[in-house]
C-alpha cells in the first residue's frame, strides 16, 4: 500500500516522532506530508529514506492549501492518507475525500477536558473536527481516556480505535557516555543529583509548581534540570530568582538526544495538569528512571512501583521528591511496558488497521457529498484564534 502520513508541522515534538518511529518501521510505502514548519524531524524523516512535503501554508485560512495536498494526492495515487494532529486533519481529510483515497485514517494524539493540543475547545473548533471527522472511517486514540473524550466531543464510539504510542526502547536506552557528555555540557558533575523535567514549556506542564516544590530540596548537590523551549521560559527563569534557586535550576532548551537527556537525569518528573497518553514518563521508565507523575493514562494497569503518582500540590509534590531523593533507588527496567508499548508491535497493528479497510473499502461512509462541501467550505473560516498551531 502507499500511505500518505499528513502532520501539522514537523519541528521536535511528541506525536512527531511517533510518526518518525512509524513511517521508518512502516512495512508499505510511505510518505510525509507537512502543512508548514518542516523543521527538524522532517530532516530525520528524510535521512530514513522517506520523502517529505512541505505545503508550505503561512496562514491558519490558506484554503488554497487543501487543493494542493488534493493535487498531491491525486498525483502520488494513494491508497491511505493518514492525518495526524488538529489542523492536518481538518485539511488532510477533506482533501484526501477530495482527491478520493480509498482509506481515510486521523490519529487523536492530544485532546484534554479543556484543551486539543494547547487549543481551547470552542464550538467552532468542535464542530470542525466533527465535520471532517465524517471523512475518515476509523480515528485512532492513543488511549482510552482519548478515546471517551472523542466519544462524549460526538465521534461515533465505533468509528475509535485505541493503538497506544509506541516506543522505541533502544532509542531510550541509558547510555552511561551520553550521561557524562550531557551533564558536562550543562554544567553539571557526575556527583551532582540531578532531578529532571522533559517538554514544552507552557502552563499544562506546570513546571511552576515544580520549581516552587523542589526549591527548599535544591543544595550544592541537587540540581532541577528542565528540557525543553516555550513560552513559559521567561516566567519560570522569574520563579527560580523570586525563590533564590537560580543557580540550581537548569533551563537547557530544546534537545532532540531524548536518551542521553534522560540518562543525565537521577530523578523524572511530570507533574502536567491533564495528559492524553504520557509519552514522556513511558521514556523516562524505559531509561531506567523512577518517575513522579500526576496523571498518565498509559500507566493505568501496570502495577509498578519506578512509577509513583503524586498530588497535584506543592507539599505533596515536595515531600514525595525528598523520598526519593533520599531513597536514591538505583535504575532498573519495567518488563511489562515493552510487552504493551514497543514500537513494532504498535506498527503492526496500524499496519493491519490500514490493509482491513482498504479490504472492505466498498463500505459507505454514509456520508454525502453535500457534506463534504459544506466542511471544505468551512476550513476557509478560523480554525484557531491566533496564528498557525499544531
Amino acid at each position: 500500500m502507499r500511505v500518505l502520513h499528513v502532520i501539522t508541522g514537523l519541528k521536535v515534538g511528541g506525536a512527531e516522532l511517533q510518526l518518525y518511529e512509524l513511517v521508518r518501521r512502516s512495512r508499505h510505502e510511505c510518505e510525509v506530508a507537512a502543512l508548514y514548519n518542516a523543521g527538524e524531524v522532517a530532516e530525520m524523516i528524510s535521512d530514513a529514506g522517506v520523502t517529505v512535503h512541505d505545503l508550505g501554508m503561512s496562514s491558519n485560512t490558506e484554503l488554497s492549501a487543501l487543493w494542493r495536498l488534493r493535487s498531491l494526492m491525486r498525483a502520488r495515487r494513494f491508497d491511505a492518507v493518514h492525518t495526524h494532529l488538529y489542523r492536518s486533519c481538518v485539511y488532510g481529510r477533506l482533501a484526501a475525500r477530495l482527491a478520493g483515497v480509498p482509506v481515510i485514517v486521523g490519529t487523536e494524539h492530544s485532546i484534554g477536558e479543556t484543551h486539543l493540543e494547547r487549543r481551547r475547545m470552542s464550538t467552532g473548533v468542535r464542530l470542525l473536527y466533527l465535520a471532517t471527522d465524517r471523512c475518515a472511517q476509523t480515528t485512532i486514540a492513543v488511549s482510552e481516556t482519548v478515546a471517551q473524550r472523542l466519544r462524549k466531543w460526538g465521534v461515533p464510539g465505533g468509528k475509535t480505535r485505541v493503538i497506544p504510542n509506541g516506543i522505541d526502547f533502544d532509542r531510550v536506552a541509558f547510555d552511561q557516555q551520553a550521561r557524562s557528555r550531557t551533564r558536562e555540557e550543562l554544567g553539571l558533575s557526575e556527583h551532582h543529583r540531578v532531578v529532571g523535567v522533559l517538554g514544552r514549556l507552557d502552563p499544562n506542564k506546570r513546571f511552576d509548581l515544580l520549581i516552587e516544590a523542589a526549591a527548599p530540596l535544591l543544595d550544592e548537590s541537587t540540581r532541577l534540570l528542565l528540557v525543553g523551549e516555550g513560552p513559559e521560559r521567561q516566567r519560570l527563569e522569574g520563579i527560580a530568582r523570586e525563590h533564590g534557586v537560580a543557580d540550581r535550576v537548569v533551563f537547557a532548551g530544546q534537545r532532540s538526544d531524548v536518551a542521553a537527556v534522560l540518562s543525565a537525569f537521577d530523578l523524572f518528573v511530570a507533574c502536567s495538569k491533564q495528559e492524553t497518553f504520557g509519552l514522556s514518563v513511558l521514556e523516562a521508565l524505559a531509561n531506567g528512571l523512577i518517575a513522579l507523575y500526576t496523571t498518565c493514562p498509559a500507566l493505568d494497569g501496570v502495577d509498578t512501583d519506578r512509577a509513583v503518582e503524586v498530588p497535584g500540590e506543592q507539599e505533596g509534590l515536595r515531600a514525595a521528591l525528598r523520598k526519593e531523593l533520599d531513597a536514591a533507588r538505583p535504575r532498573a527496567q519495567v518488563p511489562r511496558l515493552r510487552e504493551l508499548y514497543g514500537m513494532e508491535a504498535v506498527t503492526e497493528r496500524i499496519d493491519a488497521l490500514y490493509e482491513r479497510l482498504l479490504a472492505n473499502r466498498g463500505e459507505p461512509l454514509g456520508q454525502g457529498d453535500a457534506e463534504t462541501a459544506q466542511a471544505a467550505r468551512a476550513a476557509g473560516g478560523p480554525v484557531t484564534g491566533q496564528g498557525v498551531h499544531g
